[in-house]
């Protein structure tokens, strides 16, 4: 039986961890890319909730419900205001006139439903392809006051 001198093994601890160590760190790059993807995720459905509000009082626009949504993705997120999409629709309430999707043409009972996405390579903190061309995407409705 030959006894394993402490020198032979010298470099075994090296070579191991060359091997783990990058798997490693693509894990923890995956979590905090995930993670972050679910903190946008929120932020968007925040802003379509909350313009949602803003939406169904008298006295809003297209205009201005979309200007804050911009503005909040941009100041919560860094976002352009360039790369937001937000799409407003109103659907009249029963007996009420078509307000061809127009907010301040909007009457009591009226549906006013935004959608809003960002595109998530806008948001990345880590470059790469594996979720380029996906869009983090909430949808909000509410019945005008």
């Amino acid at each position: 039986m030959k006894l394993i001198r402490k020198r032979d093994r010298r470099g075994a601890a090296v070579v191991e961890m060359a091997m783990v160590l990058p798997i490693f760190v693509m894990v923890v790059l995956g979590i905090v890319e995930f993670g972050r993807a679910m903190m946008v995720g929120q932020m968007v459905t925040n802003a379509a909730r909350e313009a949602t509000r803003l939406a169904i009082v008298d006295g809003s626009s297209n205009s201005s419900v979309t200007a804050w949504v911009e503005s909040f993705l941009n100041d919560t997120l860094g976002v352009n205001a360039s790369d937001v999409n937000v799409v407003i629709t109103v659907d009249p309430a029963p007996g009420n006139d078509d307000p061809l999707d127009k907010i301040e043409d909007a009457q009591a009972r009226d549906l006013v439903t935004i959608k809003v996405d960002v595109p998530f390579d806008k948001v990345s903190y880590i470059p790469g392809d594996y979720l380029s061309g996906k869009k983090l995407k909430a949808q909000s409705a509410m019945r005008h006051e």
